[in-house]
């Protein structure tokens, strides 16, 4: 069931997508290897994808709501297998899956299509 319209998903969105880039250094696991690296580049590419979609919270509004959903479940997945992916789960391992988890349930429960074009 779709309950979050797209114009709270696009606040989450941003902040979200900061606080996933930043977690390395707010969960003291910045240690320059893949546990570090891939929030920081999930992060920065949901706040990048996020300026490019058409929705309320877009600026260049290119791309369609549905894809950035679908991004955003893809993301999520990707952050929380990573530690068993990329074998750092020995070290970090739930930051990782509790934000991905996060991420993959926005993407699950946001409204298709924005307010403004229905």
């Amino acid at each position: 069931m779709r309950l979050l319209p797209t114009r709270i998903h696009g606040i989450i969105d941003y902040i979200a997508g900061t606080f996933i880039a930043i977690s390395p250094w707010v969960f003291r696991f910045a240690n320059r290897g893949p546990e570090q690296w891939v929030p920081v580049v999930l992060g920065v590419m949901a706040i990048i994808y996020s300026i490019f979609t058409d929705y309320e919270w877009g600026l260049i509004r290119r791309l369609p709501m549905s894809a950035h959903l679908t991004m955003d479940v893809l993301s999520g997945v990707v952050l929380a297998a990573s530690p068993w992916l990329f074998g750092f789960a020995e070290h970090v391992y739930l930051p990782h899956v509790i934000l991905g988890v996060f991420e993959i349930g926005a993407g699950l429960m946001t409204q298709r299509t924005p307010y403004a074009t229905r």
